[in-house]
């Protein structure tokens, strides 16, 4: 519950009031908006954004939610806009990504730079889970997409997923459970962690190229997931991924760096992005 003085304050168009209460979701905010929009420039753009509206609006602030689910309805509106502009993700993105890096030495000098010098260009497995499940769920409806992530990732309830939305709350339910069976059918077919069929090495065989010397089935024995993929249902398996994903921040990670590049790959490679990396082999020289 937000703190009375501080809300009133802010609602009386005190900015410094405004921006003592955003803060308190603003790190959670920024994450979310990465896992809609995968770009770190348009998170900070939209996050800025958010900001502008909902304190040029806060006198409307009626506290029929509470004051973070309707700044999250507003993020979730500008993100909204954004996003309808773009194509879905086919589920063979990562694929095209990975085609694009093996055909590339720009790519894959981007990812050793990233790798090698940065504080944040580690790989690790479970960072890697949680990328693919961002691109994964890239291929939802963007409606899907916001009721899964709000609601998986970041605890938020139904009726405040139907507040941001502005749907109701069996339609709410419907977006999650249609969201979650399509996963489930992408992660089934895709991920040679959890089903032996997969057509997806991409963990393990990034993990060889920046990890040469770590034992393979030592890491992937550590993961639950792994662990528990013969004997849950897929069900209990994807409901395993997202506990593993739920506790990555995506923007502060040890990888979040060589993430960020191999993502810029991917997006290059389905015509989202233009030039990228051409644009930072020109910057480096």
């Amino acid at each position: 519950m937000e703190n009375e003085d501080v809300l009133a304050s802010a609602m009386a168009g005190d900015i410094n009031a405004f921006q003592t209460l955003f803060a308190t979701f603003q790190s959670q905010l920024k994450s979310y908006l990465y896992r809609l929009l995968t770009d770190r420039n348009d998170v900070d753009d939209l996050t800025h954004d958010t900001f502008i509206k909902a304190f040029s609006r806060i006198a409307t602030f009626q506290r029929e939610s509470s004051l973070k689910t309707w700044v999250f309805k507003i993020a979730t509106n500008l993100a909204y806009d954004h996003l309808r502009k773009l194509k879905r993700w086919q589920p063979d993105a990562q694929d095209r990504g990975a085609d694009l890096a093996i055909g590339s030495e720009e790519v894959r000098r981007a990812f050793w730079i990233a790798h090698d010098t940065s504080p944040a260009g580690a790989y690790e497995m479970r960072e890697h889970i949680d990328f693919c499940f961002t691109c994964i769920s890239k291929t939802l409806a963007i409606e899907n997409q916001v009721a899964l992530i709000l609601k998986d990732m970041y605890d938020f309830s139904v009726k405040e997923i139907a507040d941001i939305l502005g749907k109701t709350e069996g339609v709410i339910k419907h977006l999650l459970n249609d969201a979650r069976s399509t996963m489930t059918d992408i992660f089934e077919y895709r991920c040679a962690l959890v089903n032996k069929n997969g057509v997806c090495h991409q963990c393990s065989h990034i993990n060889e190229i920046f990890n040469p010397k770590q034992n393979q089935q030592e890491e992937l024995m550590k993961l639950e997931l792994v662990k528990a993929s013969k004997k849950y249902n897929r069900e209990q398996l994807f409901a395993l991924r997202t506990v593993l994903v739920k506790a990555i921040d995506p923007l502060h990670a040890a990888g979040t760096d060589l993430h960020e590049s191999i993502m810029n790959c991917v997006k290059t490679a389905i015509g989202e992005k233009k030039d990228f990396f051409e644009q930072k082999a020109g910057n480096a020289r």
